[in-house]
């Protein structure tokens, strides 16, 4: 009985540290998983730099399997530290880390899997889990909440956008047409939609007088459309910001359950929301 209390003891610390960012070790532990997720992003970026590859190629090498090798131990004690491993195995952040993890250890045993190592960047993912730091987690609570409240309106806009987009690349293809590379409706849409998001790659180009007017035309549509989104956003982030007075505001912590990984509790739960389990 004993021996299993202990076992259960250091498998509870262990997911705190792992999973929690309530404690000193906790938040260690994550600020340690930060700087080597961008050491492991920028080790991907020099390798693809055949300069600096040929020159310091052992020592990129020689970090990457550092990285990877922390990486590894991390995945394994996530799946040791949790009541149902299956449950992290099979979720989201469970198949970027181990998708992120295996490609050096692939590229050792498969012919031509060096292409997978690029996948290494996925680990860049793997910060959005760990914002739940606690001085992140309502600044990131509200972006969602607000991001949440705007989806209708944005896909209003949006369904908006592209109506406007097909109206004005047929008429543009009828106006133009191929002499000026608006060979089609759909290359013509193309050509409003870089216009109207003023990027311009200026492969493409009006001639005439009327082509151009209309080009205008929607080149200051652009800058408007631009702001839609921005403002809709922008509003309903503000308005979680300072508070919605008809609602109460719930506490939550970076609290994870043991059991099924869940999080977002509130600060005077003692059992998981999802499971039921005791926290």
């Amino acid at each position: 009985m004993k021996k299993q209390e202990v076992h259960s003891g250091w498998k509870h610390k262990l997911h705190e540290v792992i999973y929690e960012a309530d404690t000193p070790l906790g938040k260690l532990f994550d600020i340690v998983l930060v700087v080597l997720i961008m050491l492991s992003v920028i080790l991907v970026m020099l390798e693809t730099i055949e300069e600096v590859d040929q020159h310091y190629h052992q020592i990129l090498l020689t970090l990457e399997w550092v990285v990877t090798i922390f990486f590894t131990l991390e995945y394994i004690a996530r799946l040791i530290s949790i009541k149902k491993p299956w449950k992290y195995v099979f979720s989201f952040y469970g198949i970027i880390d181990f998708v992120s993890t295996i490609p050096l250890y692939l590229s050792y045993i498969l012919a031509g899997s060096q292409v997978l190592l690029a996948v290494r960047a996925f680990r860049l993912l793997r910060i959005f889990r760990i914002l739940k730091l606690v001085k992140f987690m309502g600044e990131a609570s509200q972006l969602k909440a607000a991001l949440k409240a705007s989806r209708a309106k944005i896909a209003v806009f949006i369904y908006v956008v592209l109506i406007l987009s097909v109206i004005m690349g047929t008429l543009m293809y009828l106006i133009e047409g191929d002499e000026a590379g608006f060979t089609s409706i759909p290359r013509s849409i193309y050509w409003t939609i870089v216009t109207l998001t003023t990027v311009g790659y200026g492969d493409i180009a009006p001639q005439t007088n009327l082509g151009q007017f209309l080009a205008t035309v929607i080149m200051i549509l652009g800058y408007g459309i631009i702001a839609v989104p921005t403002g809709i956003v922008t509003v309903e982030f503000s308005r979680h910001k300072n508070g919605d007075k008809t609602k109460s505001v719930v506490h939550t912590n970076t609290q994870a359950c043991p059991t099924c990984s869940a999080e977002g509790h509130r600060d005077d739960a003692s059992n998981c929301y999802k499971c039921g389990d005791l926290l």
